[in-house]
């Protein structure tokens, strides 16, 4: 089956470095465009591109102050990504509780430790 495209997937619109590094950008509170390309030494035209596909699947919201664009992170649209991964973590967790109690009971017979 096909993947949606990038505008309307937050799977592939974080998948791309930039764009992650810009939703880090954002989560101390919004940003102007100027001040994300002075944060991550970016050129104005990449920023711009990565924020359009950020908003395009609902990850930033924009509002105008002035002559200035602000940005902020719109956490929620996150939680389908937050969702995928948890199953994921779950799993890990049950793997290291397996990995802990065969430890204990080495140790409770004297093994090595």
């Amino acid at each position: 089956m096909a993947r949606s495209s990038t505008t309307s997937d937050v799977f592939n619109a974080v998948a791309e470095a930039h764009r992650r590094e810009i939703l880090d950008a954002l989560i101390t509170g919004e940003k102007a465009v100027g001040t994300i390309v002075n944060d991550l030494s970016l050129s104005q035209p990449q920023v711009s591109k990565h924020l359009r596909v950020l908003s395009e699947v609902g990850l930033v919201k924009s509002r105008a102050q002035g002559r200035r664009r602000l940005y902020r992170l719109e956490p929620v649209r996150l939680r389908p990504l937050h969702d995928w991964v948890a199953k994921y973590e779950r799993a890990w967790n049950d793997r290291l509780d397996r990995v802990d109690d065969y430890l204990q009971e080495l140790q409770r017979q004297g093994g090595p430790q």
